[in-house]
């Protein structure tokens, strides 16, 4: 029986698009799915309604006669329960970008390593950075590993390894560029006066102040900052249990107890007690409102995110050790803190010498 559906999703730029999905399902069993995003509802609507007529009327392609394009590997791997868990958010988001895009509608075996080139250099016209543009080229690779070892479809590699040299000594792709941004005082203190003026003004009130500053003095991320439950806050240890903390190796079940130092633990006491989380906010909206007042202050180049590093750099400041802020982190690889504590303190081995 053939059926659709439309979800609505809204892209960081605030404009939504309506992604339709058709099914064909016996017994409880997926046979067949098709999926095309819309910038209307109404354009989805009547694409999913003409499938369905046509798939009750004429049938569907069987994986035997069907060609196996880039788009349809994205359907199976995001309709695949054991696939669907392992995606964190930045890749889904990503796959459903690729989706949309004119690579996604070629054959898995078609695709040369031009054709990688040309969705760089598409994506570069479009402005995107060479950073966000090597994400894409990471998930194509991706997906024609999963077609073969998951879906059992003969496809290699060797397209993407070979556009690789090209795609660097173009510039097309590029590494993440390290930050090192720090707000300054008078930028802290600006933000501080601006997000308490947008509190007052909000009908659903967020603590963006607390939320700053527990941002700082926990070096947590907003996600985790929001995901804070009661039943996690460890009272004798002044503690709480950050779940599912963020690490490349382990997507779930990464559950770490930190010490909530300075004033952390006083802000999370001071919260109200009436919701099973210590801050019941969307992070979107947290980091929303941030942007918006940063953007009206003429603060430049300042991202949310930097409140952890200046929340890292302030702990490296009171002479905490590189293990010891690690542990309040969550960083398992200490690289990143090495990074901080360097540019922190750049002649540490000077002063040494001359001990």
């Amino acid at each position: 029986m053939a059926s659709y559906s439309i979800q609505k999703r809204e892209k960081a730029d605030g404009t939504v698009r309506h992604r339709c999905l058709v099914r064909v399902k016996k017994n409880g069993k997926i046979l067949y799915t098709e999926q095309r995003t819309f910038t209307k509802y109404a354009a989805a609507e009547a694409w999913g309604k003409d499938r369905v007529i046509d798939i009750e009327s004429n049938g569907f392609a069987t994986e035997d006669t069907a060609p196996i394009t880039l788009g349809s590997i994205i359907s199976k791997a995001l309709t695949d329960e054991n696939i669907d868990s392992s995606i964190g958010r930045s890749k889904r988001f990503c796959l459903r970008l690729l989706s949309d895009c004119d690579i996604a509608k070629l054959n898995l075996t078609d695709i040369k390593p031009h054709h990688i080139i040309d969705h760089c250099k598409l994506r570069r016209s479009a402005g995107t950075g060479p950073s966000t543009i090597a994400v894409d080229v990471s998930v194509i690779r991706w997906l024609l590993r999963i077609a073969k070892s998951n879906f059992g479809h003969e496809v290699s590699q060797i397209s993407v390894i070979e556009a690789y040299d090209a795609l660097y000594s173009q510039d097309l792709i590029a590494k993440s560029g390290k930050r090192s941004r720090r707000p300054t005082t008078d930028e802290i203190e600006r933000l501080k006066v601006g997000l308490a003026a947008r509190a007052d003004q909000r009908a659903a009130h967020i603590p963006y102040i607390d939320l700053l500053d527990f941002s700082i003095l926990s070096c947590m991320r907003i996600g985790e900052v929001c995901r804070i439950t009661w039943d996690d806050v460890d009272e004798a240890q002044k503690a709480v249990i950050v779940r599912d903390r963020k690490d490349p190796r382990k997507k779930a079940g990464n559950h770490m107890l930190v010490p909530m130092l300075g004033g952390a633990w006083e802000i999370l006491q001071k919260q109200p007690r009436n919701d099973a989380r210590v801050f019941p906010y969307n992070e979107r909206s947290v980091t929303a409102g941030f942007q918006r007042v940063r953007n009206e202050l003429g603060i430049e180049d300042l991202r949310y995110h930097d409140l952890r590093r200046e929340g890292a750099s302030r702990l490296f400041e009171k002479g905490y050790s590189i293990d010891e802020v690690a542990q309040v982190t969550g960083h398992r690889n200490i690289n990143t803190l090495w990074q901080v504590y360097t540019e922190l303190f750049p002649k540490r081995l000077h002063d040494k010498f001359k001990d």
